[in-house]
C-alpha cells in the first residue's frame, strides 16, 4: 500500500472500513491522516503513518476537520481519539418503532437496559437520531429517553452526533430537567467536545429563557464558556436569538449593548436583532443604525425588514424594500415572497397573494411548502375554504406534499366554524398520506370532538396517538378524560389512563381525581387501588402538584406557539 494517495469524500467511509477490517492484532497499526477541503468535489490526500499502539483516523485541518484542544479543559478527557461516526446500515421503521416502544413502555432504567439488550438491535447514529426525533415529537418521558441516550453512549469508540445531542437537550429542557442538561453537557465535553456547538447553545438557552429570568439566562450563557470550543460571536448570537424569541426586544437590546464590546458583532448579530422587532419604526431605526456602523445589509437583513412591514400591514413599504433589493443586485428569495404573501392576506387580498406564487416563478424563485401554506392560510382566514383546497391540490401537482402546518391551517378554520365533519374527513386524509398531527392540531380536533360529544372519534384519535406516538398526551388526555367522565364512560377512561401511564406519561391530578370519583361511585376498590399505585409511582402528592403545574404551563405554551 502506498504511503499517500488521493480519494474523494465518498470513498472515505469504505477506506476506513477496509483498514479496520484488515487490521490484525499485535501488528503495526496505521494512522490515517485526511487532508481535506470544504468542497465535496475536491479530493482528499491520505497519508499512512506507522503507529506503535493503535490505529485511528485523523482529519485535518479544514471546515470538515474535528479538533480536540484538551489542554484548555477543566475536565480531563477520556480519550484523544477523534470522533468517527459509523452508519453501517439504514435503520428500518420497524427498528425505530421497537426502540421507541421500549423507551415509552419500560418503567425503570434497569428494565430499559435489559429490553434494549434483549432486542439485539445494533445502535447506529442514524437509528439513534430517528428514535430521539420520534421521542421529541411525541412528548415522551424525558428521563427514560436520557437513559437510552446514555446507554447508547457507553460502548467504547461510539460518539453521538450533534443532532442526537441537541435533540436530547431539547427534550430535557422541555420538561425542565436543567440539572440533567448540564450532566449531559459535562459528559459530552469529556468524550466529544466538538458536538457542543453554537446550535447547542441556542437549544439550551431557548428552553431556559422560556421559563427563567433574563439574568438566569445570561448566567446560563456564561456557563457554556467552558463547554464550547470556540465561545465567540456565534454563541453570543444564540443568546440574543433566545432573548428575542422568549423575552422582550428591550431585554435583548440591553444585553446586546452590555456585551457588544466583549463579542464583536457581525452581520448575523444585527440580523438576529432586526428579526425580533415588531414595530416598523424600531426596525427602521435599527436598519439605519446598521448602515451607520458600516454593516452592509444582506438578503436576510432585507427579509427581516420586509417581514416587519408585512406584519404591520405596510405593504407599500414592503414592496419598496423589494425594489431596493433588486437595485442592489440582491435577488428576493422564497422567504421574501412568503412574507409578502402573508402580508397581503392580512390586508384582505388573498387573490393578489395567490398571484405572487405565479410571479415569483417568473423571477426564477419557486414556492416551497411554507409559501403555499401562507397563501392557503389567507383563504382560510377569508373563509374561502374551496379556494384553499384548490391551492393545496395545486401544491401537490407541483410536487410538494402538504405537511402538518398545511393541515393545521384547515383544522384551525374548521374549529372556529364548528365543523367537525370536515375536520374528521381531513384527519382521515392525513392518516392516508402518513402525515401526523401537530400538538396544536390535536387540540383543535379533540376540543371539537368534546364539543360534539363524539366518544368514538375521541377514542380513535387517542388510539392513533398511542400507536403512532404524536401529540401531547398531557394536553389531549385532559380533554378526553373530561369527555369520558362527563358521559360516564368509566371503562374507556380507565383503559386510556393505563395506556398513558404505560407510555411513561403522568396524567394530571384533575383527571386522576375525576376518574377516582367515578370508580368510588361504581364500587371498584381493586381498580382504584391499582390506579392510585400507578400515580404514586410518579412521586409524592406535593411533587405531583408541582410537576403537574409545570407540565401544563409548558404544554400550554407549546400549544400556543406550535
Amino acid at each position: 500500500m502506498p504511503k499517500s494517495f488521493s480519494v474523494n469524500h465518498k470513498e472515505n467511509k469504505s477506506i476506513r472500513q477496509y483498514i479496520l477490517k484488515h487490521s490484525k492484532p499485535n501488528t503495526t497499526k496505521l494512522k490515517i491522516v485526511f487532508f481535506c477541503t470544504s468542497s465535496p468535489n475536491t479530493p482528499c490526500v491520505l497519508k499512512l503513518h506507522k503507529l506503535k499502539k493503535s490505529a485511528h483516523f485523523e482529519q485535518l485541518p479544514t471546515t470538515m476537520a474535528r479538533f480536540f484542544p484538551f489542554k484548555n479543559l477543566s475536565i480531563p478527557p477520556k480519550s484523544r481519539t477523534p470522533t468517527t461516526h459509523f452508519h453501517p446500515c439504514n435503520p428500518t421503521d420497524k427498528q425505530v418503532e421497537t426502540l421507541y416502544n421500549i423507551i415509552t413502555t419500560t418503567q425503570t432504567p434497569q428494565l430499559l437496559k435489559h429490553s434494549l439488550k434483549s432486542s439485539q438491535i445494533k445502535l447506529t447514529n442514524d437509528l439513534i437520531d430517528k428514535v430521539l426525533k420520534r421521542v421529541r415529537f411525541s412528548h415522551s418521558n424525558s428521563l427514560q429517553a436520557l437513559e437510552f441516550f446514555n446507554y447508547a453512549n457507553k460502548p467504547k469508540g461510539f460518539f453521538h452526533t450533534e443532532f442526537s445531542l441537541n435533540t436530547m437537550l431539547y427534550v430535557l429542557g422541555r420538561s425542565r430537567k436543567f440539572d440533567k442538561i448540564w450532566e449531559v453537557l459535562v459528559d459530552m465535553k469529556r468524550k466529544d467536545q466538538s458536538c457542543i456547538t453554537p446550535k447547542t447553545v441556542q437549544v439550551v438557552l431557548g428552553r431556559v429563557a422560556k421559563v427563567c429570568s433574563v439574568r438566569e439566562t445570561v448566567e446560563c450563557f456564561w456557563g457554556f464558556k467552558k463547554m464550547v470550543k470556540e465561545f465567540g460571536v456565534d454563541c453570543f448570537n444564540a443568546l440574543l436569538r433566545s432573548l428575542c424569541q422568549e423575552k422582550s426586544m428591550s431585554d435583548a437590546r440591553n444585553v446586546y449593548h452590555r456585551l457588544k464590546y466583549t463579542f464583536r458583532p457581525n452581520i448575523q448579530t444585527f440580523n438576529v436583532l432586526l428579526s425580533g422587532w415588531k414595530s416598523c419604526e424600531d426596525a427602521e431605526g435599527f436598519f439605519k443604525e446598521m448602515k451607520e456602523l458600516g454593516v452592509e445589509p444582506d438578503v436576510v437583513s432585507f427579509n427581516c425588514l420586509v417581514d416587519v412591514y408585512c406584519k404591520g400591514r405596510e405593504m407599500e413599504k414592503a414592496y419598496r424594500v423589494v425594489e431596493e433589493m433588486r437595485g442592489k443586485d440582491i435577488d428576493p428569495d422564497v422567504i421574501t415572497y412568503t412574507s409578502l404573501i402573508g402580508g397581503l392576506g392580512l390586508v384582505g387580498q388573498p387573490d393578489k397573494a395567490r398571484y405572487v406564487l405565479k410571479e415569483m416563478r417568473e423571477y426564477g424563485c419557486y414556492p416551497d411548502a411554507a409559501a403555499y401554506n401562507a397563501a392557503i392560510r389567507n383563504f382560510c382566514i377569508a373563509k374561502r375554504i374551496g379556494d384553499a383546497y384548490s391551492l393545496m391540490d395545486d401544491m401537490v401537482r407541483n410536487g410538494l406534499s402538504p405537511n402538518a402546518t398545511t393541515y393545521n391551517v384547515f383544522l384551525r378554520s374548521f374549529f372556529w366554524i364548528n365543523d367537525l365533519r370536515s375536520s374528521w374527513t381531513l384527519y382521515q386524509r392525513m392518516k392516508e398520506t402518513g402525515c401526523l398531527l401537530s400538538t396544536q392540531s390535536c387540540m383543535f380536533l379533540i376540543r371539537l370532538i368534546r364539543r360534539h360529544e363524539k366518544v368514538e372519534m375521541a377514542i380513535e384519535l387517542w388510539d392513533d396517538m398511542i400507536e403512532r406516538g404524536f401529540g401531547s398526551y398531557i394536553l389531549v388526555s385532559d380533554v378526553l378524560f373530561d369527555l369520558l367522565c362527563d358521559l360516564g364512560k368509566l371503562t374507556e377512561a380507565e383503559r386510556c389512563f393505563f395506556q398513558m401511564v404505560d407510555k411513561g406519561q403522568k396524567p394530571s391530578n384533575v383527571s386522576f381525581r375525576r376518574i377516582k370519583v367515578l370508580m368510588e361511585l361504581a364500587n371498584k376498590p381493586e381498580a382504584l387501588k391499582i390506579l392510585s399505585e400507578k400515580m404514586a409511582a410518579f412521586g409524592s402528592s406535593t411533587q405531583l402538584i408541582q410537576e403537574d403545574k409545570a407540565e401544563h404551563e409548558q404544554s400550554s405554551s407549546d400549544f400556543a406557539t406550535n
